[in-house]
């Protein structure tokens, strides 16, 4: 299509006129958007640092100032597309719509993130925690919004995700600073019951991780076909509760060796199969 020089300055001066009518609300817009970014990183240092200065998690101090970040975007960016004439009630019906699909089709993250706030704010462990959960025990690395990283003592990550770790059975072996090791060993009926028992309190007595209070404590666990089951049941500080729990079974073989007296295998109530001599419950 040929345009002759009229029709040219005719569309010229239209885009010149146009431009400088609007030029006002687009200036504007431009100010009200940097100036509210420029604010909205203030607000968000500042309120990183009170929560900060208020002692709060790392990982909700986080996830609070990423959440209060992104409303705070969310409202500059409707306030500056209004600034510039758009209309925004077909815009927030079409964020709501498609909100609405994506929770749909992200019902099972929608989930974990429900569990990692309840996490989060009900703190059943923290970082740092030793937890038992879902089949599987490690140090828990970091809460995410929604998995928790875990570190086991076979140096595995393993990341949980936090709907079901909410919703199961947790178990905390880092809530308290001491924790006792239940052991269980088998002698023979022929045995003397007796000096037995004194050898494992012996034992006892003679490991300086083991506490004096608790008191440890050794008892009759239970009489099998196949020998008398004693209980063992050591305190130990958590830093100490594996050397604890090996040393115990270590140093009453030693000595049990010392004194002739031999273990005794015995089956498990749970199971059929025949265990070791010295058996961890």
């Amino acid at each position: 299509m040929n345009l002759n020089p009229k029709e040219l300055t005719d569309y010229a001066n239209t885009f010149i006129k146009v431009l400088v009518d609007y030029s006002p609300k687009l200036i504007s817009a431009f100010l009200i958007l940097f100036a509210g970014l420029y604010i909205i990183r203030l607000i968000n240092r500042f309120i990183r640092r009170l929560m900060v200065k208020r002692n709060l998690e790392p990982t909700l101090t986080k996830f609070l100032a990423d959440i209060l970040l992104w409303v705070l975007r969310v409202i500059l960016f409707v306030s500056f597309i209004s600034k510039l004439g758009i209309e925004t009630s077909s815009f927030v019906a079409i964020l709501g719509a498609m909100g609405l699909a994506v929770g749909l089709s992200l019902q099972g993250s929608l989930s974990n993130f429900a569990g990692g706030m309840l996490i989060i704010l009900f703190k059943p462990f923290k970082v740092g925690n030793t937890i038992e959960a879902q089949g599987v025990i490690g140090t828990v690395c970091e809460i995410q919004i929604f998995v928790t990283k875990l570190i086991t003592f076979n140096n595995q990550t393993i990341f949980i995700p936090n709907g079901s770790l909410s919703n199961g059975n947790i178990i905390n072996y880092s809530l308290q600073n001491t924790r006792r090791a239940d052991l269980t060993i088998a002698i023979s009926y022929d045995t003397d019951i007796r000096k037995a028992k004194d050898i494992i309190t012996s034992v006892l007595n003679n490991n300086p991780k083991i506490l004096q209070t608790p008191a440890a404590q050794v008892s009759i666990k239970g009489l099998t076909d196949s020998g008398i089951q004693l209980a063992v049941r050591p305190w130990a500080t958590n830093e100490d509760f594996w050397d604890v729990y090996s040393d115990t079974l270590e140093n009453c073989k030693q000595a049990f060796d010392a004194a002739g007296i031999c273990f005794q295998p015995f089956v498990k109530e749970s199971s059929t199969k025949t265990s070791s001599a010295v058996d961890p419950q």
